[in-house]
């Protein structure tokens, strides 16, 4: 039954306006084998969200009636982790935090190669799979690594898929330095790229660093400068 689950095609939901684009990636996407549904709006790209579970979703932000951003909203506020890929024209700095911080995974900026969408969503598709240990824990965060909970002096850290992610691999390597180019091979799964992950890293990092390390409590993800990241709880 795994070897039977593992083999079949990843489901993605498409919900894109513009009808070339989103025919192209429709027929880009079923040539890779994937089976893909579309919608041309908000409400009704949300609606499909609800009805079937998905793989993946790819999210146009500027939607006709209800834009990207609060159908993200409302996907994640239903307790759905599906991965999210949103697809903007909007690529400043500030755009990119407020995507990432309603639950987004990534983000492509437009106009984009077809080539650069598949590999994108392949890294989201593809989850670390680390077989040792469920349970992780650094002084006094716990990680749940199947059922993707974190929880911090008592309290609940909301976290994105790709947060959760990126969480366990630091956690698993707590105390090690971990390099911008140990997350982009082994979290999102890119080894060989034109342009570099460095700074999608560094915008996941510092919105996980903020729900991680909030007021009032001791900081556990510290920065080596021009180096990456490391984990530890450091003696009073």
């Amino acid at each position: 039954m795994a070897a039977t689950e593992a083999m079949k095609p990843p489901r993605v939901l498409l919900v894109e306006d513009e009808g070339k684009t989103r025919d192209s990636i429709v027929e880009g996407m079923t040539l890779e084998g994937w089976q893909v549904r579309s919608a041309d709006q908000g409400v009704a790209g949300l609606q499909l969200a609800q009805a079937e579970p998905a793989d993946l979703i790819v999210l146009d932000w500027m939607l006709p009636d209800l834009d990207g951003l609060e159908v993200l909203r409302r996907i994640r506020a239903s307790g759905r982790t599906t991965p999210v890929l949103m697809l903007t024209a909007r690529g400043t700095l500030t755009d990119r935090l407020l995507g990432l911080d309603n639950g987004a995974d990534d983000y492509l900026p437009k106009p984009f190669a077809f080539a650069e969408l598949i590999a994108r969503c392949r890294a989201l598709l593809r989850r670390p799979n680390w077989a040792a240990g469920r349970n992780l824990q650094c002084g006094d965060l716990q990680l749940d690594t199947r059922a993707r909970i974190a929880v911090r002096s008592g309290q609940e850290i909301r976290l994105t898929p790709r947060e959760v992610d990126v969480l366990e691999y630091l956690m698993r390597n707590q105390g090690q330095t971990v390099t911008r180019e140990m997350l982009e091979r082994d979290v999102w799964k890119q080894v060989h790229r034109m342009t570099s992950l460095d700074n999608v890293i560094d915008v996941q990092m510092m919105r996980l660093r903020k729900k991680v390390d909030f007021p009032g409590v001791d900081r556990l993800i510290h920065t080596q400068r021009g180096i990456g990241y490391k984990m530890e709880r450091l003696a009073p």
